[in-house]
C-alpha cells in the first residue's frame, strides 16, 4: 500500500512527518491564483480563482503521485475593477511580497519545482516576476503560467465570439461546466470596451499596454459575449487545461537544474545582494 504522502495531492492535507516523504518523492507544487473581483451581473466574484484551483484540483486528481496543490491566493491586483462592489484590491508589491514569502518556504523545506498557476490576468505580470525572484532567490526552480496557457486552440474551435477578456464566453462556459448552479444565465449580457487603433481599455491590444477603470467605459463589468456560453463549451475547456497542465508537469519535473558557471577572471563581491 503507497503511503500517504504518495496519493495525496491536496499540499495542507499533509501532516509534517508526511510532507518529509513528499519532500524525497520530489513531487511539484502548484500555487493557483486568482482573484476576488465582480464578474458582471451573472458570475460570483470568485470566479478566477475557484477556476485556476479547480484545474489545479483536477491534474492533482489525475496525476496525485506527481504534484502537490497549496490552497490558493484568492486576492490580486484589482483596483481597476474597484468601482464594482465586492471587488478586493491588493497592491502589487504587496502580492508579490507575499507570494514569494510562499514560494520561498517551500524552497526552504526542500522541493525543487514550483509552478505558479494562474487564473486572473492582470495578475500576469506579478507571478512572472515570483517566479523568476524565487528561482534567483533559491535553489529551487519556480514557473509561471496560466491555466488557459495551453487551450487556445481548442478554444478556437468552439468559440462563437470575437472576444475572450472578461465574464466571457470562455470564463462563463467553465463556471458552467463546474458550478451551474452559481451562474445566473438569466442576467448575462454582452459588454465591450472602448476600443482605438492602438489602445482598448481593456488591455487587449497586442500594441500598447493600457488598463482603464472599468467604471469609465463599463457598467456591466463584461467585455465579451457570455449569452453564447455553454456547459457543453465548459467541458471542452476544462479537458483541454488539465490535459495540457498535466504535460507541462511532465516536463517541468524533468527540467534539470544545472551547475552555475561563473565566467569572471577576478574574484567577485559574492556578499552582494540584490
Amino acid at each position: 500500500m503507497k503511503n500517504k504522502a504518495a496519493v495525496e495531492y491536496r499540499y495542507n492535507r499533509l501532516t509534517w512527518p508526511e510532507m518529509n516523504e513528499a519532500i524525497q518523492l520530489q513531487k511539484l507544487v502548484l500555487l493557483p491564483t486568482g482573484s476576488t473581483e465582480q464578474h458582471g451581473r451573472h458570475l460570483p466574484l470568485d470566479t478566477d480563482v475557484f477556476l485556476s484551483e479547480e484545474v489545479c484540483l483536477e491534474v492533482g486528481r489525475r496525476a496525485p503521485d506527481k504534484i502537490l496543490v497549496l490552497p490558493p491566493i484568492a486576492y490580486g491586483l484589482n483596483l481597476h475593477h474597484i468601482d464594482f462592489p465586492g471587488t478586493v484590491h491588493i497592491e502589487p508589491e504587496v502580492f508579490i511580497a507575499f507570494c514569494l514569502n510562499i514560494t520561498k518556504s517551500v524552497a526552504y523545506h526542500g522541493f525543487e519545482k514550483i509552478l505558479l498557476v494562474n487564473g486572473h490576468g492582470s495578475n500576469g505580470p506579478l507571478i512572472d516576476l515570483i517566479a523568476r525572484k524565487t528561482t534567483l532567490q533559491t535553489s529551487s526552480l519556480c514557473f509561471a503560467c496560466g491555466y488557459a496557457s495551453s487551450l487556445w486552440d481548442k478554444f478556437s474551435e468552439i468559440r462563437e465570439s470575437a472576444v475572450a477578456a472578461h465574464a466571457d464566453e470562455f470564463e462563463t462556459s467553465l463556471y458552467l461546466h463546474l458550478a451551474p448552479d452559481r451562474v445566473q444565465m438569466d442576467k448575462a449580457e454582452k459588454g465591450d470596451d472602448r476600443m482605438g487603433k492602438y489602445v482598448t481599455s481593456d488591455s487587449t491590444s497586442r500594441l500598447v499596454r493600457f488598463n482603464d477603470y472599468w467604471g469609465r467605459w463599463s457598467q456591466l463589468g463584461v467585455h465579451g459575449d457570455p449569452t453564447v456560453a455553454s456547459a457543453e463549451k465548459g467541458e471542452i475547456i476544462f479537458e483541454a487545461a488539465v490535459e495540457g497542465l498535466v504535460d507541462l508537469i511532465d516536463e517541468l519535473r524533468e527540467w534539470p537544474i544545472a551547475a552555475r558557471a561563473d565566467m569572471h577572471e577576478n574574484p567577485v563581491q559574492k556578499d552582494i545582494r540584490w
